[in-house]
């Protein structure tokens, strides 16, 4: 049978919403089907909503910008899905008075996801919108936990500059978007993870630089063992926590955005000020850390060279998010 609709672009816009907890109209449309006609894209939510699985308020700024979420049904029929198995969202994303509080810093996340979906599909590059995944629980024990905006996961049409301890390894396929680990494909490349950090100025520039300390201490927690396990008479050595879900430690990228160029120069002295502690050392010699301003990413693309090194290591110069300075 040729021309029948199985559901699959429906699946992939409520998936979308699911995993992302909202986005525009115009987001969803460049996230799923660029090549179209947007009004397909209108028809198609439309419908999503006539069927009870995804819902949307109107900002009364902005040109009265429509905000799509998944509907409570819409959220927990997509997390029975293989794909977004464990990935249900929180209770807010469902909610219209929470989706409205938070649409300025959720649609700035979900644009963020764009820049990396787009500039991957320029240039060759393995991005699917399953590959960014809000709100990733990283727990640090005591109830703590490191919750990034997003982690990305990204694959590199080339292999060249590879290396090592800094998020990027050579592989032959994509990694699942749900775990450590690779698969065999048909495409070599790099793949690539970060934990991406989308700052809208709500907070100051100390407690932004603060995460620095939250991401080094999840870079070197190692979950005590189990009792049976101290018990034995050769037990295991005790590794990091993160070594369960990741082959090598994400990359960390911050976005600046809601403030000027003085306010990015800010925020930037401010996390470089915060890297002079040694406490922060082994983790800076191994995970690269950059920082770049949403226009310059919106104007030019991750890929162009707008980040800052932290601390500054090549005295001055931006570089692509993919950079490694052991390159």
């Amino acid at each position: 049978m040729t021309n029948v609709d199985t559901g699959g672009r429906d699946r992939l816009a409520l998936a979308v919403l699911a995993q992302y907890r909202m986005a525009t109209t115009k987001q969803m449309h460049l996230i799923l089907s660029p090549e179209v006609r947007i009004e397909q894209t209108r028809r198609r939510l439309a419908k999503l909503r006539e069927e009870g699985l995804i819902d949307r308020i109107t900002l009364p700024q902005a040109g009265r910008t429509r905000v799509w979420h998944p509907t409570p049904y819409g959220a927990q029929l997509a997390g029975e899905w293989p794909e977004l198995r464990g990935r249900r969202p929180p209770r807010g994303a469902v909610d219209r008075t929470a989706v409205r509080l938070k649409a300025g810093h959720g649609l700035t996340v979900t644009e963020t996801a764009l820049a990396f979906l787009q500039d991957a599909r320029r240039r060759g590059d393995v991005c699917r919108p399953p590959d960014w995944i809000p709100e990733v629980r990283h727990p640090l024990g005591g109830g703590e936990a490191v919750i990034p905006d997003a982690l990305l996961y990204y694959q590199r049409r080339s292999a060249d500059g590879a290396s090592g301890a800094d998020g990027a390894h050579r592989t032959t396929g994509t990694d699942d978007a749900g775990g450590a680990g690779e698969t065999e494909g048909t495409k070599g490349g790099v793949m690539l993870r970060a934990f991406v950090e989308v700052d809208r100025a709500t907070m100051g520039p100390e407690r932004l630089a603060a995460k620095l300390t939250a991401y080094a201490r999840l870079h070197r927690y190692a979950p005590a063992p189990a009792v049976r396990q101290r018990q034995q008479p050769f037990p295991e050595p005790v590794q990091e926590g993160w070594r369960q879900r990741y082959p090598l430690f994400p990359r960390l990228l911050f976005v600046l955005d809601g403030t000027g160029p003085a306010g990015v120069e800010t925020r930037i002295h401010a996390l470089r000020a915060a890297t002079r502690g040694h406490e922060l050392a082994a983790f800076l010699r191994e995970v690269p850390v950059l920082a770049a301003p949403m226009t310059d990413l919106l104007q030019h693309g991750p890929a162009a060279p707008v980040w800052h090194p932290i601390p500054d290591t090549d005295h001055g110069q931006r570089v692509d998010w993919m950079h490694t300075r052991h390159s």
